[in-house]
């Protein structure tokens, strides 16, 4: 079958299928192969599609050989987070609420992306019904983290940075409503894009709280997110070329996103922050007030409606629920709709005030996470420690989410710390190209 490919990237195993070095079948069935072998692939993978997979590598393959390649990525395998539709095969959302639920035609964003040529591996596991950024589920399985075994993966797209960071896919979908692309990536040192809410279909996708859902991709590589953007929307991925830091201006973001910093992921941010200024950029420190007043409508807007959406079917068997997570959507009933209301509309006012005091910038600087993956067993067993972890894991990736931006995050040289980029609404193109610049700075 050939080396091992389980290291390259997705652009760089693209590269070697239209080179002719490397058989889309070939390579889907080492991944396969390698899943089927790994100690920790439960742990991961809530369940393969080996036929689909099969099935689209053999049409890629056909395909490179008559030299109709849909796309660079064109017989690349992926890993979808479980809770994109999958025609005939399962999608649970990492909850027994909706176990044995099958849908009959793929989420649109499964679709659009199959037909730009990448093959589907499986679906990865993931907090339940979205909602928690630690990556535990007692429910199903809690993945690992690949620092760590012992401690929690970030979540809730916990198993498809597994996926990537053991090998077991050369990239992941995922999604991201608080942090859930961003915290996992970071926290297994990958690359993760926060999509703007809109831009990419959410039909077929199981919600946690629509208005805030989006999409996005968890990689080893800018460039993989780049093209992944692409494949998922039928589009043309960004070029990436020439990028420089030189000129470039970031804000460091002082007002909440630097309180309470544990250790390493401060050393980490702030190595990174030396390594961009010394690529060339410019960096300012400065607060954002309305920051602080928009966290404190988080509870309202994002609970109010994750259990709006799912009160009735929570209701009719909580007992099936992890009971954090069923605490957690039932706080959202003591809201009431006048508050809700409220709240979105002055939402939308502070939204306005960051687009102004930061439209001068490239980008917005901060820690992805305050905090280090928590331990999995002590998060079972100290309701302390799970409180305060719980809150601090989605604090500053939730930012971007409540300002309604694009947000990238990066690896610093620390193990699981990663350093966040925020960009302007719709402006992933523009963001993407600051990261691929601000990567070979950080290196």
């Amino acid at each position: 079958m050939g080396k091992n490919w389980q290291n390259l990237t997705a652009a760089e195993l693209g590269r070697e299928i239209g080179a002719g070095r490397i058989n889309p079948v070939d390579l889907a069935e080492q991944h396969l192969d390698a899943i089927a072998n790994h100690p920790l692939a439960d742990r991961i993978y809530a369940r393969l599609t080996p036929a689909r997979a099969r099935a689209e590598a053999m049409a890629a393959h056909g395909r490179a050989r008559k030299g109709f390649r849909r796309g660079l990525l064109d017989g690349v395998p992926i890993s979808w987070k479980d809770l994109f539709d999958t025609a005939g095969a399962a999608t649970e959302a990492g909850s027994a609420l909706l176990k044995g639920r099958v849908p009959a035609r793929d989420a649109e964003v499964v679709e659009v992306a199959t037909q730009g040529g990448l093959v589907c591996l499986g679906k990865t596991h993931m907090s339940e019904l979205a909602f928690s950024g630690l990556g535990l589920n007692p429910v199903t399985a809690t993945p690992p983290c690949i620092n760590d075994e012992g401690a929690v993966p970030g979540g809730s797209s916990s198993g498809a940075a597994a996926s990537v960071a053991y090998g077991l896919a050369p990239a992941a979908i995922g999604s991201d409503t608080g942090g859930s692309v961003r915290i996992p990536a970071a926290w297994n040192d990958l690359v993760g894009l926060k999509t703007t809410a809109g831009r990419i279909s959410l039909r077929g996708t199981v919600p946690l709280c629509e208005k805030f859902d989006t999409i996005g991709p968890i990689a080893r590589t800018v460039e993989d997110c780049a093209l992944l953007l692409a494949a998922m929307e039928g589009g043309r991925p960004t070029d990436l070329g020439g990028a420089s830091l030189s000129g470039m201006r970031f804000l460091v973001l002082e007002t909440v996103a630097l309180d309470d910093l544990r250790e390493r992921p401060a050393q980490g941010f702030e190595d990174a922050v030396a390594r961009l200024a010394a690529g060339g950029a410019q960096i300012t420190h400065g607060k954002v007030p309305e920051v602080a007043e928009a966290m404190g409508l988080a509870a309202l807007i994002f609970t109010a409606e994750a259990y709006g959406i799912w009160r009735d079917t929570i209701e009719a068997a909580p007992q099936k629920m992890f009971p954090r997570i069923l605490e957690r959507f039932r706080s959202g009933a003591s809201f009431s709709a006048s508050d809700y209301v409220s709240g979105w509309r002055r939402l939308k006012v502070l939204r306005k005030v960051w687009q102004e005091k930061t439209a001068g910038y490239d980008a917005v600087i901060l820690p992805t996470s305050p905090i280090l993956p928590p331990q999995s067993d002590r998060l079972m067993t100290d309701d302390a420690y799970y409180v305060t972890e719980n809150l601090l894991a989605l604090r500053n990736t939730r930012i971007g989410n409540l300002m309604g931006l694009c947000g990238l995050t990066l690896p610093t040289m620390q193990p699981s710390c990663g350093i966040s980029f925020l960009g302007a609404p719709h402006q992933e193109e523009r963001l993407l190209r600051v990261g691929a610049a601000a990567t070979r700075a950080l290196r």
